[in-house]
């Protein structure tokens, strides 16, 4: 329960998942600085990928369309990872995988249990269009996470320079669908 002035209690807004839309872009952009400061990505990234991928694009929001979390992915190659901060242009037309390049929750919403859902959802929706893999680079030690949700640990020839880049702790995972 959140407080309002004078003490009176009152139940915390609902969040729910739903598709991402160019006006969300700015609440994401909020979290995103909040959850990955050493990994700041700028707005045009965020709008650009939205724009591209839709499908893969959602946002985590009370009733009033406050974003409190965000996951975005897309269609990219298999043992590779767009470069942290650019614009990527186009979504590879051989792309292998789904590409997960970003989830993250607003600090006061953190432990609510709102991530499997989205997860699980990303991964029903990439099994029905086809795709057999979902891939990520994990950071900001989140490893464990990622291996509660099905994701392992690879380690491709040629990603070291790239998870470098991402930071000392950063790990390329694929999880099979």
């Amino acid at each position: 329960m959140e407080l309002q002035q004078g003490g009176t209690e009152r139940p915390l807004s609902p969040l729910e998942w739903r598709p991402m839309t160019p006006d969300d872009v700015d609440g994401v952009v909020a979290v995103a600085r909040l959850s990955f400061p050493d990994h700041f990505e700028a707005r045009e990234c965020f709008a650009e990928r939205q724009a591209l991928a839709p499908e893969g694009c959602f946002v985590l929001s009370d009733a009033a369309g406050t974003v409190m979390g965000y996951l975005m992915a897309y269609p990219w190659k298999r043992n590779a990872a767009p470069p942290l901060d650019s614009l990527i242009g186009a979504v590879p037309k051989d792309a292998e995988v789904i590409y997960l390049h970003d989830l993250a929750v607003h600090p006061d919403t953190r432990g609510g249990g709102h991530t499997r859902a989205i997860v699980e959802r990303l991964a029903e929706q990439a099994r029905a269009a086809g795709w057999k893999e979902i891939a990520l680079v994990a950071v900001n030690e989140a490893t464990a996470f990622w291996e509660r949700n099905g994701f392992v640990v690879q380690n491709p020839s040629g990603m070291a320079e790239k998870l470098a880049s991402y930071g000392a702790d950063a790990r390329y995972m694929i999880r099979p669908l």
